[in-house]
């Protein structure tokens, strides 16, 4: 018999190969780099021509390599970073596999130049579609030079699915600013067609975020330092009214290296579920450093995604320590920046300084409102609320204040009142800024947040289904349920095996009774497979008790007087996340006396 089976020649082993490695000119300069700074460079420069796929040439300063070292690293999975299995539950390095030389230099014209330290003279490779052309010796200082031309010349199927000159030179910059911003000690170059588009020295982490993010941007970003069992998180993270259409702007970093990882983003972007609007995008920097053994890299040819040995532990962490940043709502002045006005505070420092904190809340996108305008079902709201508390439902004529509180002195109490615009707006100054206050989005915030600590301080009341109901699940989903079934019943669930993989729902909480608890248990199963946690049901109540409060508080136009208006700017001081109402719309705008003269031509 004819045997079927046969061993491919290297030459297209290499080819498969550098399919998983090299996607587009963006990708080979992620992995040239990748091993620039492995190599202990300083300065990178990188220079393309159309886009990349005509030429890339990147140079650094590094240890550089031996004639030895340089002609082996050309072999397939020959590298410095790891020789024994353990070294690969403990990789500190960005490239570990050796596969990014050889498979590069199988699809492309290419040249290496290198001279370690100490070394008379360097070493030049010439490879064409992973044929060796040349090896000669050659004079230049101590580094690495690389050069790639025509990409995918000997591959012309992949060639045709490259884009335009101008979008792969945006990829290419889109890398090099990922890149930049984790090594703020290392400076960057990056031309294309001989025109520069980054030049980024050496600094701290904030003005490469502003070379990178823009100038204006960086003034709403604020610092993040936080941690929990294995994680260490720092960087910076936006203000609501810093927000962008993509996640382009999310740069999230485990021990150094870029992810987009749908457990980290799921975290970010669940700290800022309530601040800021649906299909929009926070701008945060954030770097997280666990032990080597406590995440997986080796998951994923680009090494884009990775694997956490205890994911729920780092996305708690994370959302918890961003959700710290913003519930302190450091945006807005502190309260005796506002409340003693003397000479210093007087001065144009101090007038830029409020500005620029108080118009946190100026470029948030409008919202819509979505929730139907009708009176709030009695039986969800039998469930937040209990015999001892009056119902948190009934919709009010009118603001009513409560018992006095205990004088605040935080940022929005500490406003002189000039009155109401329209019996909608609360009208404030602060120093030499008008203030603008939404009084319904901040009614809103305020009663949404006591609402959610009063559901936190009780147990979730469960109602028993009157015909319980049976539900097919997956395999994994079943064993999740088996797993976290202490939680789910902690929340209100009450789930029984019914034979194979068939779970009987006996009882679900009755905040949700109403709605479909099967489809929110799938939700919930789903959540934790992937995240090791669970937002849906989050979300449900969340969303339930943004509906409430948009019911229960001041809607439409509607007179107070000043007291009433007084109380409710000491209430927001003592609401988590004052700048936003639940659903993501500013609570206030700011005005400053510029751009007043500017209106009235007065500058």
């Amino acid at each position: 018999m004819s045997k079927r089976i046969s061993i491919l020649p290297e030459a297209l082993t290499n080819k498969i190969a550098a399919g998983e490695v090299v996607e587009r000119p963006a990708s080979v300069i992620k992995e040239l780099i990748e091993n620039s700074l492995d190599a202990g460079a300083t300065e990178v420069s990188i220079a393309i021509t159309a886009g990349g796929r005509r030429k890339i040439c990147v140079t650094d300063n590094g240890h550089g390599m031996s004639r030895e070292d340089a002609l082996l690293s050309f072999e397939r999975h020959a590298t410095s970073k790891i020789s024994v299995d353990s070294d690969l539950e403990n990789i500190t390095t960005l490239g570990f596999r050796g596969e990014a030389l050889p498979s590069i230099a199988s699809v492309s014209r290419f040249s290496l130049a290198t001279r370690e330290t100490g070394s008379p003279e360097g070493t030049e490779i010439i490879i064409e579609g992973g044929k060796v052309r040349d090896v000669r010796a050659c004079g230049m200082p101590t580094g690495t030079v690389i050069s790639v031309e025509q990409i995918f010349f000997n591959l012309p199927a992949r060639l045709k699915f490259l884009k335009s000159a101008e979008t792969e030179a945006g990829h290419v910059g889109d890398v090099v600013a990922r890149m930049a911003v984790s090594r703020p000690d290392v400076a960057f170059t990056c031309t294309s067609d001989d025109r520069e588009l980054l030049r980024l020295q050496q600094s701290d982490l904030k003005r490469r975020l502003s070379q990178v993010v823009g100038r204006e941007s960086v003034q709403h970003l604020y610092p993040i330092a936080g941690g929990g069992e294995c994680a260490t998180i720092s960087g910076f993270i936006s203000a609501p009214s810093l927000v962008r259409s993509g996640t382009e702007s999310i740069y999230t970093y485990i021990n150094g290296r870029f992810i987009r990882d749908k457990v980290v983003q799921h975290a970010v972007m669940q700290a800022y579920r309530s601040v800021i609007d649906r299909g929009r995008y926070p701008v945060v920097a954030l770097f997280i450093e666990l032990p080597p053994g406590e995440v997986d890299v080796n998951v994923h040819p680009t090494k884009h995604e990775v694997r956490f040995r205890r994911q729920s532990v780092v996305h708690d962490a994370l959302q918890k320590a961003i959700e710290d940043v913003l519930s302190r709502s450091p945006w807005l002045p502190s309260p005796s920046a506002t409340i003693t006005v003397t000479k210093e505070t007087t001065g144009q420092a101090y007038r830029e300084r409020i500005a620029a904190a108080a118009q946190a809340t100026l470029a948030m996108p409008p919202r819509e409102r979505s929730f139907p305008e009708q009176s709030p079902v009695k039986g969800e709201v039998a469930a937040v609320t209990s015999s001892s508390r009056p119902s948190l439902c009934e919709p009010v004529a009118h603001f009513q204040t409560e018992a006095p509180q205990p004088q605040s002195t935080g940022y929005f109490s500490s406003l002189a009142v000039i009155g109401q615009f329209h019996s909608e707006y609360i009208l404030c100054q602060a120093d030499s800024e008008l203030v603008i206050i939404d009084q319904h989005a901040a009614s809103e915030r305020v009663a949404y947040q006591r609402l959610k600590q009063q559901c936190q301080a009780g147990n979730i009341e469960s109602q028993r289904l009157l015909f319980p109901e049976t539900v097919e699940l997956s395999f994994s989903e079943v064993a999740v349920a088996v797993k976290f079934n202490a939680d789910l019943a902690g929340i209100g669930f009450e789930l029984e095996p019914f034979g194979g993989t068939t779970v009987m729902v006996s009882a679900a909480p009755r905040i949700v009774a109403r709605k479909n608890p099967l489809l929110l248990i799938r939700d919930i199963l789903a959540d934790l497979i992937s995240f090791g946690t669970s937002a849906a049901f989050t979300e449900a109540l969340d969303s339930l008790l943004s509906r409430i409060a948009c019911h229960s508080v001041i809607r439409g136009a509607h007179l107070l007087d000043n007291r009433q208006i007084k109380e409710l700017l000491q209430q927001m001081d003592q609401t988590d996340f004052a700048a936003s109402c639940p659903h993501g719309r500013p609570v206030s705008h700011v005005v400053t006396l510029a751009e007043l003269q500017k209106i009235f031509k007065r500058t």
